[in-house]
């Protein structure tokens, strides 16, 4: 991979783990709540979370998701180590 698309590809992975964007994850925390990726870390030993299919796009047809974006299709999936174990 080039630089280029390894620079490229963090700043879609930074822009993705903003969720609904800057509003919306005030609006969690405001309510006193985490998003799932803060609860995963919280769960996790630090940086073992590995993240997987968070480039995902959803294919679906259906009219009230025409032309949203649910990256991940809306769900956080991966494995990590909890307290030493894998």
């Amino acid at each position: 991979m080039t630089d280029q698309t390894i620079l490229r590809l963090r700043e879609e992975r930074a822009r993705l783990y903003l969720g609904g964007g800057p509003e919306r994850l005030e609006r969690q925390h405001a309510a006193g709540k985490l998003t799932a990726r803060e609860r995963l870390a919280l769960l996790y030993d630090a940086h073992t979370f590995q993240e997987w299919n968070l480039y995902v796009r959803h294919r679906s047809e259906h009219p009230e998701l025409a032309g949203r974006e649910l990256p991940g299709e809306g769900v956080v999936t991966g494995v990590g180590s909890v307290a030493g174990r894998h």
